[in-house]
C-alpha cells in the first residue's frame, strides 16, 4: 500500500512521485472524466432539441461506471466510480451557442490523454488541458460548483445578451464520486493557448496588499506575476484608440454582470507575447487560431469585438488571435487575457475576512472587499495602470516655422527702410490737421489710424491721392528712424495663427500692403484739410 506526501499545492503526491487529489490519482481521474463525459454526452444526443427550461437549470443526471461494465457503459481499469452531470440541457445550450457540436467537444476531451498543468495560484485545484488546445477542465470546491449552479440562469441571460466576453466560458459542470469522495470539474476555454510562447504572465486584481510572486513562484520556467510586479516591470501597454475603446468597454460590461450577481476576489489573466524578440530567437509561432481550434468567440480579439466580420479581419498571422499592442518603447506584443475566478462570491466568511484585514491593513488595498467596490478598483486599475490609450499627434509650430516669422519681419523692415530713403527730398511741411491726425509730425514712425466708418462717411468728403511732405530736415526720416518701424506697429500683425497665410507671402507683397494703408491713411487727412 503506497503512502502519499504533502505536495503543497494541487493535492499531493503518492511514493511513485505521481499527483493525487482527494486520495485520486491524477491518471484515475483523467480515465474517469473521459469515460464519464464520452458518456453522458453521447446519451445526450439521442434527446430532441427544444428550448431551455427553468428547471433544466437544476437537473442533475447520474451514471455509475463500474470496472467490469454494464449494459450500458464500457468496462474500464479504474475502479468503480459514479459520474454526476449538472444541467445537460443547459450546457448543452452553451455549448451550441459558441459553436461546438458534439462530435467535437468529445473528440477534443476523449480522442488524446488530458494533459496535466502546474496550478499557479494557491486554491490547490487540479488543471487539465486537452490536446488541441481547446478546453481547460479544473477541479472546483463544493461551495463554487453550488454558486455555478446557481449562477446558470443569469450566465444564460447574458450570454443571450452578448456572447462575446472575457468571462469564462463555461461548457459543463460534472461530479466524479469515488473512493466515497466527489471531485467535481468544471470545462472552460482556454485563455492561454500553449501554442504561443508567453514572456510574461499575469494574475491581476486591481489590489496592492500582498500583491507579488513569491520567491518560490519567481524560481518557475514561466511565473506568474501580479498586480505590484507588472507595474514595477511595465509602463501600461498602449493601443489604438479604437481597440482601447473596445477592450475597457468589454471589461466594464463583464464587471457590472459580475456586482449584479455579488461576485468579487476575480482577476485578469494575462499573458504577454513578445513579438520582435520572437522573431530574434527564430522562433515561428503559431497562424491565427492554433490548428484544430473551432470554437467560436474563443480568441482574445474575439471576445472584445463587437462585429464577427471585423474581428476576423483582426485575426492575422501577425496577431495569432491576440490583441496587438505596444510598450512605451514602441515594443510591438500581442496579449491574451481573460477574467477568471468568478466563483468567489461575497459570503459571510469573505465579509469577515475582510473586516478582520481592514483592522490590520488599509481596507481598500486587500483582495476581498464587497463587490461594488471591487469592480470599481478593478476597472480603474486596469483602464490607467495596465490599459493606456495612444494619444493623437497634435501639431505644434516648428523651429522653422518660428524662425522664418522673424526673418520676414526683419527682411520688411530693410525694405521700408530703403524707400523712406529715396522719397526723403519729396516731402513737403504739413499743416496742424496732419499733426493732429498722426499725433506728431516729428514721428513718421506713426502709422495713423484709420477712422470708423461712421467717421469716414459724416466727412461728406472724396478720398485723394495726395501725398504729404515733413515740414523741415529735422522731421524727415532717417534710415536709422524708419529702421524702427515695425510690422507690428502697423496693421498687419504676424501672430503665429496667422503664420500659416502669411507664410505664403513675399516680403515685397508685405510691403505692398503696408503702402496701400498708409496711402489711404493720407487720404483720409487731406479730405479732412
Amino acid at each position: 500500500m503506497s503512502s502519499s506526501t504533502e505536495n503543497g499545492v494541487g493535492g499531493t503526491r503518492n511514493t511513485i512521485g505521481e499527483k493525487t487529489y482527494k486520495k485520486t490519482t491524477s491518471s484515475t481521474l483523467k480515465g474517469a472524466i473521459q469515460l464519464g463525459i464520452g458518456y453522458t454526452v453521447g446519451n445526450l444526443t439521442s434527446k430532441p432539441e427544444r428550448d431551455v427550461l427553468m428547471q433544466d437549470f437544476y437537473v442533475v443526471e447520474s451514471v455509475f461506471l463500474p470496472s467490469e461494465g454494464s449494459n450500458l457503459t464500457p468496462a474500464h481499469h479504474y475502479p468503480d466510480f459514479r459520474f454526476k452531470t449538472y444541467a445537460p440541457l443547459a450546457f448543452r445550450y452553451f455549448r451550441e451557442l459558441f459553436g461546438i457540436k458534439p462530435d467535437d467537444y468529445l473528440y477534443s476531451i476523449c480522442k488524446e490523454p488530458l494533459i496535466e498543468l502546474s496550478n499557479p495560484g494557491a486554491s490547490g485545484s487540479l488543471f487539465y488541458l486537452t490536446s488541441d488546445d481547446e478546453f481547460i477542465i479544473k477541479t472546483v470546491q463544493h461551495k463554487e460548483a453550488e454558486f455555478l449552479q446557481k449562477l446558470l440562469p443569469g450566465y444564460y441571460m447574458n450570454l443571450n445578451q452578448n456572447p462575446r466576453t472575457l468571462l469564462p466560458k463555461f461548457y459543463g459542470l460534472y461530479c466524479v464520486q469515488s473512493g466515497g469522495m466527489n471531485i467535481r470539474l468544471v470545462v472552460m476555454n482556454n485563455v492561454l493557448p500553449r501554442s504561443v510562447k508567453m514572456q510574461y504572465k499575469y494574475d491581476l486584481k486591481g489590489s496592492t496588499y500582498k500583491r507579488r510572486a513569491s520567491r518560490k513562484e519567481r524560481e518557475k520556467s514561466c511565473p506568474t506575476f501580479k498586480d505590484l510586479d507588472f507595474q514595477d516591470m511595465h509602463d501600461g501597454l498602449y493601443f489604438d484608440a479604437e481597440t482601447y475603446n473596445a477592450l475597457t468597454k468589454t471589461l466594464q460590461r463583464d464587471c457590472r454582470v459580475l456586482e449584479s450577481f455579488k461576485i468579487m476576489d476575480y482577476s485578469l489573466l494575462l499573458g504577454v507575447h513578445v513579438l520582435e524578440q520572437n522573431n530574434r530567437d527564430g522562433e515561428m509561432g503559431q497562424v491565427g487560431r492554433p490548428v484544430g481550434q473551432r470554437v467560436l468567440y474563443s480568441t482574445a480579439m474575439e471576445s472584445i469585438q463587437g462585429d464577427g466580420k471585423a474581428a476576423e479581419a483582426l485575426t492575422t498571422d501577425d496577431t495569432m488571435g491576440g490583441i496587438p499592442c505596444k510598450t512605451n518603447k514602441d515594443e510591438k506584443l500581442v496579449i491574451f487575457l481573460g477574467i477568471i475566478d468568478i466563483l468567489q462570491s461575497y459570503r459571510f466568511i469573505k465579509k469577515l475576512e475582510h473586516s478582520w484585514k481592514a483592522l490590520v491593513y488599509d481596507g481598500d488595498t486587500v483582495s476581498v472587499h464587497r463587490p461594488g467596490f471591487y469592480a470599481n478598483r478593478f476597472l480603474k486599475f486596469m483602464g490607467t495602470t495596465v490599459f493606456r490609450k495612444i494619444l493623437p499627434i497634435r501639431f505644434s509650430p516648428s523651429k522653422r516655422t518660428r524662425c522664418s516669422i522673424v526673418a520676414m519681419k526683419s527682411s520688411s523692415q530693410e525694405i521700408l527702410s530703403s524707400q523712406n530713403e529715396e522719397k526723403d527730398l519729396n516731402y513737403e511741411p504739413c499743416s496742424p490737421t496732419f499733426s493732429t491726425v498722426f499725433g506728431s509730425c516729428g514721428r513718421p514712425d506713426l502709422v495713423p489710424v484709420t477712422p470708423s466708418l461712421y467717421e469716414s462717411s459724416s466727412m461728406g468728403t472724396t478720398h485723394s491721392t495726395s501725398s504729404f511732405i515733413f515740414l523741415n530736415e529735422q522731421s524727415r526720416p532717417t534710415a536709422s528712424s524708419s529702421s524702427t518701424f515695425t510690422l507690428e506697429d502697423s496693421a498687419i500683425c504676424l501672430t503665429s495663427e496667422q503664420s500659416t497665410m502669411d507664410m505664403d507671402r513675399d516680403d515685397g507683397s508685405v510691403y505692398d500692403i503696408y503702402l496701400v494703408r498708409l496711402r489711404t491713411s493720407m487720404s483720409l487727412c487731406c479730405s479732412i484739410l
